[in-house]
């Protein structure tokens, strides 16, 4: 009889990216003006989550042919047996099922449209398509992780308006030079695995000019949520300080010779940067 891990089952959800994006969705509910731990957020955190499971579960069932030709993943539960695929499809259904019936009942219909609507990017046109023969695949993928700030705001407000898609621009914007740190890293494992990543198919420089770009975006459309009057004054400060010092560390990548340090560098700044940012705009959400 096969031994039954409860943390493979939990890994096979990715619970590391569905904690930031429901920190992300957190964010968007707190910024609608509905600063207040009530059960409509308990709600829509609990769908959320057993939507970007289930998502994350199916991702898992069709990359189950690319992870056990990468490092980085061939441990995974699927690719090392621990998992059936069978077992992965259907904890990926139903999670996904039951977490979109959570928002559609327990919320309201946009918040389950726009879960549904991330759910299929992430898993059909992310996973499924352009991962595997475009170089454009973070963008699809960038497009289903900035989803998240919509349900919480759409959760709190029942629609939205141009502050809630400042939100979404500011995550999806994040994200390019994020996975861009990450394949640069990998992407010798990219290239034996088939998967065309930016810095496999068009090099190094390239991928460093892209991530100067996003970066440097990032800058003033956080700054637009203190001009859209979401945050206080005191936000500023954060976001002006890790902004400005991550478009000096991404310029620093034309000039280093450590390259693999930089690129290191740069993907843990990024998680560090967004991790404060979402904290920033919880501490100095306008009227708390």
């Amino acid at each position: 009889m096969k031994k039954i891990h409860v943390r493979d089952y939990l890994q096979l959800t990715k619970p590391g990216i569905n904690l930031s994006n429901l920190l992300a969705c957190f964010v968007g509910y707190w910024l609608a003006g509905s600063a207040r731990f009530d059960a409509v957020l308990a709600v829509t955190l609990l769908g959320t989550a057993f939507v970007i499971a289930g998502s994350c579960a199916l991702n898992n069932y069709i990359d189950r042919d690319i992870d056990p030709r990468m490092e980085r993943t061939r441990d995974r539960a699927i690719p090392a047996g621990r998992i059936s695929p069978r077992e992965a499809i259907w904890i990926g259904f139903v999670c996904t099922g039951l977490g979109l019936g959570i928002l559609f009942v327990g919320v309201n219909s946009v918040t389950g449209w726009l879960a549904a609507g991330g759910a299929v990017i992430y898993v059909g046109l992310y996973s499924l398509w352009l991962k595997r023969v475009s170089v454009y695949n973070t963008v699809a993928g960038s497009v289903s992780g900035a989803i998240p700030p919509l349900i919480g705001w759409a959760a709190a407000t029942g629609g939205l308006d141009a502050a809630a898609w400042s939100l979404f621009i500011l995550i999806f914007a994040w994200q390019p030079p994020h996975f861009f740190a990450l394949a640069m890293l990998k992407s010798r494992e990219y290239q034996e695995a088939g998967v065309p990543m930016l810095p496999v198919v068009k090099g190094f420089q390239e991928t460093k000019e892209q991530m100067i770009f996003w970066v440097a975006f990032l800058l003033p459309v956080s700054l637009y949520l203190h001009a859209a009057g979401m945050v206080e004054n005191g936000y500023l400060i954060p976001a002006c300080l890790l902004g400005g010092t991550y478009l000096v560390l991404s310029a620093f990548g034309f000039f280093t010779r450590d390259l693999e340090g930089w690129t290191r560098w740069m993907f843990r700044y990024s998680l560090l940067y967004l991790t404060v940012m979402l904290a920033a705009m919880i501490l100095f959400a306008a009227g708390v």
